[in-house]
């Protein structure tokens, strides 16, 4: 007959040591004890806690029963004084006695709740208090009714001393009741601290003992927890090294598509800015050629280099509007009543060919926004959705309310919230789904150098500057739709003018005595504006910069307006417009810029009673905005 034996394998943990088993037992017993020692001092302190409110109502016993004599008494004084007098004055804390006895009384029986000793006897000095002013009371009276030799008289009777002695014993009774409770208390309270300052010790040198087991412990699982650091540490570099790749390879993939995006930015934009240029110039040198030999037949030069200058000035607008950073001032729009005037503006730019529809919901909100922008942005959808009817179609231009939750904010990085929904659809020809991912990224298009590329991402960068969204649902074959969701306006104001007509120039030239103050530190810009509100007869006057403008001023009380660009070396525009106005208060003030970040404009928003012309201005715009600002 054979014998076997079990051998552990080598990887097999070991059992458990005594010794191990006992460096647990040791700490968890201390923990036990420690709070048990916590949980007795922490009793102890509530019973202080107890007791030392106890004392406090002692106190308060005392000092009520105190403030009750000195009230009675101050009530007798003032009952003898005007029994010696007759001045009313000395009845003053005879008449205040009464509710201040009753409220000392009344928190007196609340401090004694655990006593009925002192609650009957509370209960027989309220009947004292109320006794002895009765008879205060009836002594007042007396003098009033048989004078003071009555109330003498009365008064050596000794009938008030009877009862102020009987009050004053029952109080002096229940003073002593309470300074023996008091002293009972205060013994207590003294035990109770002495037993919560043992367990606090002994709290201490359990917790220290425990600490030393603690580190002994500690001090034996260091080799274990050492090795195991070493272990993570490598594993964390090379994840760190791994994650240090991705991100190069992230940056370099954003880097090139950064690159391509500035590149076809940049691309569309020398190109359409290369075009503008070769109208310009090229009319412009044209025009010194013909001038040069006599020929005054240079009017249709002259349009087309107007033409080019303005179509530059659009292009640029519109990057502005994609940057989102063009000038915007918002003002309440009734979306209704804009889409309802804009209809015969819309027949005619779309031509027969497409049938408009405007489906206009009930109840719509107001919203908040440039109202110009917004003609702008429809007018652009429209166009668009009529290039993609070659054949015809109908077009149709829908109105609602709408509300985004928090799901499609957050996938969008719109705000959630309530919104004015303005919807252009089209039965176009549609577009694919990768034509709709790009549709608004800058200069791209699909229509073949027919367009800029400018004009969706116009809209989107208008849409998403003004707090709002845009958003494309389409499909080849079917149509599309462009939603811009605009914000809702909340506060009580009133609604802008839509769409008003211009006036034609003679009606905004200048009122005899108007004269106009010019700063610009560009010689060449002022004069050119100097020009033009020449032509449009008001009076001028020039300065280079803010300084100059002041001393302009003081010397001219003739000038009705300032007219200043911003942006300037010594002192900026809105700078100069308080202190000009500061001088002026009646002075009006037109400001100008081609730079959008400045003193009137932030976040992309003119700032409220603002008058304010971008350059490059028009004749036209710049006779608009002097009337609009001297005319308020």
């Amino acid at each position: 007959m054979s014998t076997s034996s079990t051998q552990l394998e080598p990887d097999q943990p070991e059992l458990a040591s005594p010794e191990l088993k006992i460096s647990f037992i040791i700490p968890l017993v201390g923990f036990v004890l420690l709070f048990g020692v916590i949980a007795a001092t922490g009793f102890l302190a509530l019973r202080q806690a107890s007791e030392q409110a106890a004392i406090e109502r002692s106190l308060d016993v005392q000092r009520r029963l105190s403030r009750i004599l000195t009230l009675l008494l101050d009530a007798e004084t003032g009952e003898r004084g005007y029994v010696l007098t007759g001045e009313e004055n000395y009845l003053e804390p005879f008449y205040s006695a009464a509710p201040r006895i009753e409220a000392e009384i009344k928190g007196l029986r609340a401090a004694t709740g655990d006593n009925e000793a002192h609650q009957r006897q509370a209960a027989a000095l309220l009947q004292l208090a109320r006794d002895k002013l009765t008879e205060l009371r009836q002594m007042v009276e007396l003098r009033r009714s048989q004078g003071i030799d009555a109330a003498v008289a009365r008064i050596q009777s000794g009938q008030g001393k009877e009862a102020m002695d009987r009050a004053r014993a029952l109080i002096a009774q229940m003073a002593g009741d309470e300074a023996r409770i008091l002293r009972d208390r205060q013994t207590a309270a003294l035990n109770s601290d002495r037993a919560v300052q043992i367990g606090i010790v002994a709290a201490v040198l359990l917790l220290l003992g425990l600490i030393a087991a603690a580190l002994r412990e500690v001090r034996r699982q260091f080799r274990n927890v050492s090795e195991a650091r070493a272990f993570m540490e490598n594993a964390n570099w090379r994840l760190k090294e791994e994650g240090l790749q991705r991100e190069r390879l992230g940056m370099q993939l954003r880097e090139a598509q950064k690159m391509e995006a500035i590149g076809q930015l940049s691309g569309g934009l020398a190109h359409d800015f290369n075009n503008m240029l070769a109208v310009i110039t090229g009319s412009l040198a044209l025009i010194k050629r013909r001038i040069g030999r006599g020929d005054t037949n240079v009017a249709q030069l002259i349009e087309g280099g107007l033409d080019g200058a303005q179509r530059a000035a659009n292009l640029t607008s519109r990057l502005l509007a994609v940057a989102r950073q063009q000038p915007l001032a918002p003002e309440p729009v009734d979306v209704n009543k804009f889409v309802a005037k804009m209809s015969d503006l819309l027949r005619h730019t779309l031509g027969e060919h497409v049938r408009l529809e405007s489906v206009l919901g009930g109840g719509i909100w107001r919203t908040y926004i440039d109202s110009s922008q917004l003609e702008n942005a429809i007018l652009n959808l429209c166009v668009n959705a009529r290039d993609a009817m070659p054949q015809g179609g109908r077009l149709t231009i829908e109105t609602a309310n709408a509300s985004l939750d928090d799901a499609y904010a957050a996938e969008h990085g719109v705000p959630a919230g309530q919104y004015v929904l303005v919807a252009v659809s089209d039965t176009g020809t549609g577009m694919s789904p990768e034509t709709v991912q790009n549709a608004f990224d800058p200069f791209f298009t699909t229509k073949s150098g027919k367009g800029t590329g400018l004009g969706l991402s116009q809209v989107y960068g208008f849409a998403r500057q003004s707090g709002g969204h845009a958003k494309i649902y389409s499909e080849p074959g079917h149509g599309t739709t462009v939603k811009l969701y605009l914000p809702r306006h909340m506060r009580d104001t009133h609604e802008a003018p839509v769409l008003g007509q211009p006036r034609d120039l003679q009606q905004l030239r200048g009122q005899p005595g108007e004269t106009i103050l010019v700063v610009e530190d560009d010689e060449q810009v002022r004069s050119v504006a100097l020009r033009n509100i020449e032509e449009l007869g008001y009076g001028t006057l020039e300065a280079q910069n803010a300084a100059a403008a002041l001393r302009v001023l003081d010397a001219h009380p003739e000038i009705v307006l300032l007219f200043t660009d911003i942006v300037m070396p010594d002192m900026n525009g809105r700078a100069l417009a308080d202190e000009a106005t500061r001088r002026r208060p009646a002075l009006k003030v037109l400001f100008t810029t081609g730079f959008t970040r400045n003193a009137v404009v932030h976040n992309g928003v003119v700032d409220d009673g603002v008058n304010f012309v971008a350059k490059p201005f028009s004749i036209e715009a710049l006779a608009t905005k002097i009337r609009m600002a001297l005319d308020g």
